[in-house]
């Protein structure tokens, strides 16, 4: 997620000056959200974490709407829409696999 904000960040100095500020901003926060959910999440005792996990997998469906909106107004051109769009489908592969995991483990009994 860290590599895909990287990316990101690079793309932000380059938008219109008329949506650096709102748009560019608004996905910079959904970034932001989403890296602070899956890094809390990571650090969190396993009964504590899916309600972390499923904030970033809120947060990642929030930015990857915005980052649409950016790429249909024009202000992201192809490329780079697709470069940012690709680790994010991934990422959001991933939080849904934890999230099934950390159900999944919370659900079983505890035989010991």
């Amino acid at each position: 997620m860290v590599s895909a904000y990287k990316l990101w960040h690079e793309h932000l100095s380059h938008f219109p000056k008329t949506s650096r500020y709102t748009l560019g901003g608004k996905i910079d926060s959904y970034f932001v959200d989403a890296v602070e959910a899956i890094h809390t999440a990571s650090y969190l005792g396993k009964s504590e974490k899916l309600p972390w996990i499923r904030r970033a997998i809120t947060k990642l469906d929030d930015l990857k709407f915005f980052l649409q909106i950016a790429w249909e107004l024009k202000v992201l051109d192809n490329k780079k829409y697709i470069a940012l769009s690709e680790p994010l489908a991934e990422i959001g592969r991933m939080l849904g696999g934890w999230m099934r995991q950390t159900e999944s483990a919370k659900t079983k009994p505890n035989l010991l």
